[in-house]
């Protein structure tokens, strides 16, 4: 291809296919989170005074996330529970979850920045390491005695999204769940993602939905990993959530009388 060719091809691109950066969805009125959010999805639980009534770092988040944290999270607030966040950011956020899973829990965050660590020992443990190194990871959970809830708000870059996901997945106690957010990069280039693109991760959220379904074609396991013990798989925009049970072949009775 002609050298001259590329920058045009190029602006050509950009016009069908906006770069991350021309996206704007920051809510402006930092005074009316709380009204915007129990506006919009009818909630005004925990969680949103957990989020919004912060005061400790700085946390941000989607707000329709607010709602479905305490969907999903709300039952192990029963019992002390192992979470992990990967990203740790300004520390908002595990601020945010100690203050909404309270004092027993073990709470961990990961990070590969280094200046994460002024928040080690705050409201949870940190760990500087790289979502992509399992042998960190294996020793995180170790450390943890386990784990419950893992929370993927790291890098959300496609080539580390699939290898995290399969490292700590067989980790999670049976009945936990993996949470994998900002999913929107799955469309974004600079992400290694692309509408339709080959590693989009909703791509492979199709092939572990496909091997959830084995009972019912022929083809072998994609993310057996994954998928030999995924009991569910929810999506939302931006978020998935893998949940962690026993898998069992389908069966089906007729009861009654006729």
């Amino acid at each position: 291809m002609p050298a001259a060719l590329v920058p045009v091809l190029r602006s050509v691109r950009d016009a069908i296919y906006p770069p991350r950066t021309r996206y704007h969805f920051s809510y402006d009125d930092a005074g009316e989170v709380s009204e915007d959010i129990s506006r919009k999805y009818a909630y005004s639980g925990d969680m949103l005074t957990c989020f919004a009534g912060n005061e400790f770092g700085i946390v941000s988040k989607w707000h329709h996330y607010i709602p479905l944290y305490d969907r999903y999270f709300a039952p192990f607030r029963a019992a002390p529970v192992r979470f992990l966040e990967i990203g740790v950011g300004k520390g908002g956020s595990l601020q945010m979850w100690r203050t909404y899973f309270g004092a027993d829990a073990v709470i961990y965050g990961i990070d590969i920045d280094p200046s994460c660590l002024a928040y080690d020992g705050v409201a949870g443990q940190v760990r500087i390491g790289s979502q992509d190194d399992v042998a960190f990871l294996n020793r995180v959970v170790d450390e943890m005695g386990g784990v419950d809830i893992v929370l993927d708000d790291g890098s959300h870059q496609m080539k580390h999204l699939p290898v995290t996901l399969e490292a700590l997945f067989g980790r999670l106690h049976p009945g936990g769940i993996y949470v994998i957010e900002d999913l929107h990069t799955a469309y974004w280039r600079d992400y290694g993602g692309g509408y339709r693109g080959r590693r989009n991760f909703f791509r492979y959220v199709g092939e572990v939905i496909a091997d959830m379904h084995r009972w019912y074609h022929r083809h072998s396991l994609r993310h057996p990993s994954v998928s030999e013990g995924c009991s569910g798989i929810h999506v939302h925009d931006s978020m998935v959530i893998f949940e962690k049970g026993p898998v069992f072949p389908p069966v089906m009775s007729r009861v009654g009388r006729s």
